[in-house]
């Protein structure tokens, strides 16, 4: 069983539609497992997406969102408000097979529904952690992990694999994300506000310090504190990257190398934040190794792209040819798959 949190300090770099992407893919192909995506973003796109997109995902949420019972995120997130520091153990019936909403995806896929209240409840979660026992805060900062276990309890499963979406702030459910988290997948965009993001990430997560006194997020010291783990790094991700020809292409490379020149000087210093992928692989002895291991990319396929979320079709299971997006007719071309499809297949073949 491993946990994964998708995660960037950066909005649009696409960790929802990575995440509908690749958990799709892998739940395809490990038909004989579940597969589990919580959706910790209030946004809830990658919800949206994986019940059916921009039309019939939207109003699938809908009308999750206005059930009896609030079967999303926030609808957990409330019964532990309740009850913070005693699992209700109510966490099994928070669980939704996507292919009851969207017969496009695999039917081994499940999910925990999105929710916008999300934010509103932020500051009730945060409350939580202090006042209280002693450990309020890692006992809060274990939520997300009680619902897993209560999900894998309720299927009956030793072996699943979970992804977890997360909204770019560093907000308390971020937090309890990656608490619940083995490993995490960094997406970035080929941009210099993606480098200062990346760096975030380190420094928030894993307190890396870029000069001498640098400030420490409270996340990283209390985990210090109650020796609680924080993800591995598993892979970062240039995701949705823009080919072309000439100087923009060379530009876009540069800002990439940088990204992973800075991640692999972590490595340097400290090789046990990340994980060596597949298991018992031998440590990489350089940096060319390395950035084999942990260093992936996944090309824009353009119109393709924005016709998979749209429609909540897996990009691995689109075909090239005419769709109706939001009444309006494009054209998927093969070659725009080609761009795409074997990077999200090489991706999820490194998930374990």
């Amino acid at each position: 069983m491993a946990i994964y949190s998708v995660w960037n300090n950066k909005g649009g770099v696409g960790k929802s539609y990575l995440t509908f992407q690749v958990a799709s893919e892998y739940a395809r192909t490990h038909r004989g497992q579940r597969v589990l995506v919580i959706d910790l973003c209030p946004q809830a796109n990658s919800s949206s997406m994986l019940l059916g997109g921009i039309l019939a995902g939207e109003h699938h949420l809908s009308q999750i969102h206005q059930g009896n019972q609030r079967s999303t995120i926030s609808g957990y997130m409330e019964e532990r408000i309740f009850s913070p520091y005693a699992n209700p153990r109510s966490g099994g019936r928070f669980s939704t097979r996507v292919h009851d909403f969207n017969n496009m995806v695999p039917d081994n896929l499940y999910l925990v529904v999105g929710d916008e209240q999300l934010e509103i409840q932020a500051s009730r979660i945060t409350a939580a952690t202090n006042p209280g026992p002693q450990d309020a805060w890692r006992i809060v900062h274990t939520w997300i992990s009680d619902l897993i276990a209560d999900i894998q309890h309720a299927w009956d499963q030793e072996q699943i694999t979970v992804f977890i979406d997360c909204n770019p702030s560093f907000s308390i459910y971020t937090e309890l994300a990656l608490s619940a988290s083995d490993r995490l997948i960094v997406p970035f965009s080929a941009d210099g506000s993606s480098k200062r993001a990346v760096r975030a990430v380190l420094s928030l997560v894993y307190g890396v310090q870029r000069y001498p006194g640098q400030a420490q997020s409270e996340f990283f010291l209390n985990t210090q504190r109650y020796r609680m783990s924080s993800p591995q790094l598993y892979m970062y991700v240039g995701n949705r990257l823009t080919q072309a020809s000439g100087s923009s292409a060379a530009a876009f490379k540069s800002v990439v190398n940088e990204i992973g020149d800075e991640i692999h000087a972590v490595w340097q210093s400290n090789a046990g934040l990340f994980c060596i992928h597949p298991n018992g692989a031998p440590v990489p002895a350089n940096k060319r190794a390395f950035k084999q291991m942990f260093q992936y990319e996944v090309n824009d396929a353009n119109t393709a792209s924005v016709v998979s979320g749209a429609s909540g079709i897996p990009i691995a299971s689109l075909t090239s040819g005419k769709r109706m997006v939001l009444g309006k007719q494009v054209v998927v071309n093969q070659s725009q798959l080609d761009k795409q499809v074997p990077n999200i297949q090489q991706l999820a073949a490194a998930i374990e």
